[in-house]
């Protein structure tokens, strides 16, 4: 293994703290007694987390924001898989193309996106809905679902697919006994990937949200505009939260990964 330069870790960690720290001070601020937000906070109070997590307008959001995110991610997960398997394996014009196409929601400033889906929503008919909100946020995941399976199958031996083929496997036999259990980690990554990029957006949720159907972070970006209470600094921690989590969900399903591997 090869070992990292001293300052260049000690330089790395710099720049993660002075990142990251900004974000992280939202964390104490949920938990002060008072009714308005000031630093350093006062005193000890889980009643902003209890407002969260009983008040119907904010479990409403929340609640919205676990369904979009679970349908952007099984749909992103679905169709970039197939995607990713077409471009690792197929071979016809204007395929570099539809990469950049399919990876362009990584590079386009998101307010372009936003305001494109409205009005192309609008049309349609699917802005204030949950399936608007599901259509949307799967564009963005697609991308990182595209990419995680395709760095499995850079990896993946299809002699085995062979093998299957000349047993007489058919090809969606040979998919998901052969071909999905070793692109699994990608997948699942993927998924967790898409989920979370569904989970922490703000901007295209406030394009195409209403007062019925809206997210998490819209509801939080909303709030903040009429004046920021603790109760938003608890709605922030527990979004902070979740991301953490998949994360770290994210990096132990690539280590057991490679651990495999290697083995």
């Amino acid at each position: 293994m090869r070992r990292v330069n001293p300052a260049v870790g000690a330089a790395a960690a710099l720049v993660a703290v002075f990142l990251v720290a900004p974000t992280l001070v939202v964390i104490p601020l949920s938990f002060t007694e008072y009714s308005v937000l000031n630093w350093p906070p006062h005193g000890f109070s889980l009643k902003w987390y209890d407002e969260v997590l009983t008040d119907p307008t904010w479990r409403s959001a929340t609640m919205t924001s676990l369904k979009v995110g679970a349908g952007a991610a099984l749909a992103a997960t679905v169709l970039g898989t197939g995607i990713a398997l077409g471009l690792s394996r197929g071979r016809f014009r204007g395929k570099n193309v539809a990469t950049i196409a399919i990876l362009s929601p990584m590079i386009v400033p998101v307010v372009i996106t936003a305001v494109a889906n409205y009005f192309v929503f609008v049309k349609w008919g699917l802005t204030g809905t949950a399936a608007g909100l599901i259509a949307a946020h799967t564009v963005l995941g697609l991308p990182f679902v595209v990419v995680s399976v395709s760095n499995s199958l850079s990896r993946f031996d299809r002699n085995q697919e062979n093998a299957a083929y000349s047993l007489g496997a058919s090809p969606l036999f040979a998919f998901f006994t052969v071909t999905l259990p070793q692109l699994l980690p990608g997948v699942l990554s993927g998924a967790l990937f898409a989920f979370i990029t569904s989970w922490d957006e703000a901007i295209i949720s406030q394009f195409l949200s209403s007062p019925q159907v809206r997210t998490l972070p819209s509801l939080i970006f909303s709030q903040i505009s009429s004046g920021v209470d603790p109760s938003v600094a608890a709605a922030a921690s527990i979004l902070l939260a979740v991301t953490a989590a998949l994360l770290a969900s994210a990096s132990i399903i690539g280590a057991v990964s490679r651990r495999k591997r290697s083995s």
